[in-house]
């Protein structure tokens, strides 16, 4: 069972950049720096490439010399992105206080075991390191996201008037939690699929040794993460149809951008289900659909529900093609060469450290894969909205205009969630686990508010800490490791 360390460590298995820093706190200072980096190396990608970008279309609007870009703004929000990562209230101080704050507590806490040792029974004295860790590991957890929920951030306060309205009373500042949400429902996810695992690493075991092993059992292993991120994606997919303001802002900004789909369709599917859209009624939403019908080239008619029960599916493929199989097929390619101009250069990179042959085939096959999986995500999901509203749909509800509001008002959604998930079988099964406990977090957001009362808190703390502690003293990734120099 690993634990952290506290001994010291020959400097030859150390990088030379930490061998003058104590042993002990070489884990506090490796969080610290690789926090920095995660929070401020995005951002300041972002403001390059926007700074490129600017600068190129100045230079083609330019005329005279006068028109050159200035690097004023540029060099001010480095140095306000470089600062900010320094906020002892940010993420790199939180690393910091939990990786290193779990090592420093751990040998005062083994000293406390030790001497407990002999009143403790025999599973107690056995497991002590781990309980040990465990300890270390909830204090410094719950310490350290109180650290990051202790920043106050404009959007979870608000300014409200006394309730009293009392005459000349200032407003009241009210504060909400849930700043770290997404956080700790991560942690909790790990948590998780660590006692899943074990508990079922265990009865493996048992049953192997006892020849009862069947292959019912071997297809739940392989296909357990397939379905866990199946079910995740189908329900964030729903959320960001009938309820994006669950999701977090920028993750639903970048599913709107993959999906490539027309705002005013996914309005359309929305008044569909609360009853703003009726087939067979006119209830004033014909320009909504009709403007875009028009801007596509076709009929405004086509999209009056009113006189067209059901809009076509021409509108879902947005003026691509009359064919369903034609369009979720052009999906594909358009998803597939998207995500190959983003997965490639990553996978190319991680190469280039030790170039080879082999290397290089390898990251051609992973990019190719992840491009397909991504592509085919997208192509099913469409596919499952033509599927159910036009090919199987009508025939087993029918075609009358109450069928057909049926089948739009969420049926044809929910079978384009159903579906897309499953293209995760195209991903490397390696790729499968690490995949899935990226969105079962945000799935599990979903049924939850993204601002609460301040005074529940304590709640998402404890949360955190346990499924931390749960986390750390039952593995640790290759990331940790690294962290903690094992």
């Amino acid at each position: 069972m690993a634990v952290f360390p506290v001994s010291l460590a020959s400097p030859s298995s150390r990088g030379k950049w930490d061998d003058r820093i104590p042993p002990i706190l070489r884990p506090l200072v490796r969080a610290y720096l690789l926090g920095y980096a995660s929070s401020v190396a995005p951002r300041l990608l972002a403001l390059l490439l926007q700074h490129v970008t600017v600068a190129r279309r100045r230079r083609k609007q330019a005329t005279t010399a006068h028109d050159a870009p200035d690097g004023q703004p540029f060099l001010s929000s480095l140095q306000r992105i470089l600062r900010g990562g320094l906020d002892w209230q940010r993420f790199p101080t939180f690393c910091a206080a939990l990786v290193g704050g779990s090592t420093l507590l751990e040998l005062p806490l083994r000293r406390v075991f030790d001497k407990l040792a002999k009143n403790l029974s025999d599973i107690a004295r056995r497991s002590r390191s781990r309980l040990t860790t465990w300890f270390a590991s909830f204090i410094a957890a719950w310490l350290s996201l109180q650290l990051l929920q202790s920043k106050q951030t404009p959007s979870f306060t608000d300014t409200v008037a006394d309730p009293e309205d009392v005459a000349g009373a200032p407003p009241r500042t009210v504060r909400y939690a849930g700043r770290t949400l997404d956080l700790t429902l991560f942690a909790v996810t790990r948590a998780l699929d660590v006692i899943g695992g074990e508990l079922w690493h265990r009865r493996k075991l048992r049953r192997q040794a006892a020849g009862g092993w069947t292959a019912a059992e071997a297809a739940v292993s392989r296909l357990t993460d397939p379905a866990i991120f199946a079910l995740s994606s189908g329900l964030v997919m729903w959320t960001w149809i009938y309820l994006p303001s669950r999701l977090p802002r920028a993750y639903a900004k970048w599913i709107g951008f993959a999906a490539a789909v027309d705002a005013r369709l996914v309005k359309a599917l929305q008044a569909c289900r609360d009853g703003t859209i009726l087939y067979g009624q006119d209830t004033g939403a014909a320009p909504l659909l009709g403007s875009m019908c028009a801007d596509l080239g076709m009929p405004r008619v086509w999209g009056d529900p009113a006189v067209s029960i059901p809009f076509r599916c021409d509108i879902v493929h947005m003026g691509t093609s009359p064919s369903c199989e034609h369009h979720a097929a052009g999906r594909f390619a358009r998803s597939f060469r998207w995500a190959l101009a983003t997965y490639l250069p990553l996978n190319l990179a991680l190469v280039w450290r030790n170039p080879s042959l082999a290397g290089l085939r390898r990251a051609l096959v992973s990019a190719a894969r992840s491009s397909a999986f991504l592509g085919t995500f997208i192509a099913l999901f469409y596919y499952g909205v033509c599927l159910a509203r036009t090919r199987l749909g009508p025939r087993l509800l029918g075609t009358g205009p109450a069928a057909r509001q049926t089948l739009d008002s969420g049926v044809c959604i929910a079978a384009g969630c159903a579906l897309c998930g499953w293209s995760i079988l195209l991903e490397q099964p390696a790729r499968r686990k690490d995949v899935a406990l990226f969105v079962a977090p945000r799935a599990m957001a979903t049924f939850l508010p993204r601002r609460y009362a301040a005074g529940k808190q304590w709640r998402e703390t404890l949360a955190f800490a346990a499924s931390t502690a749960v986390v750390f003293a039952g593995f640790f990734g290759g990331l940790l490791v690294g962290v903690l120099g094992k």
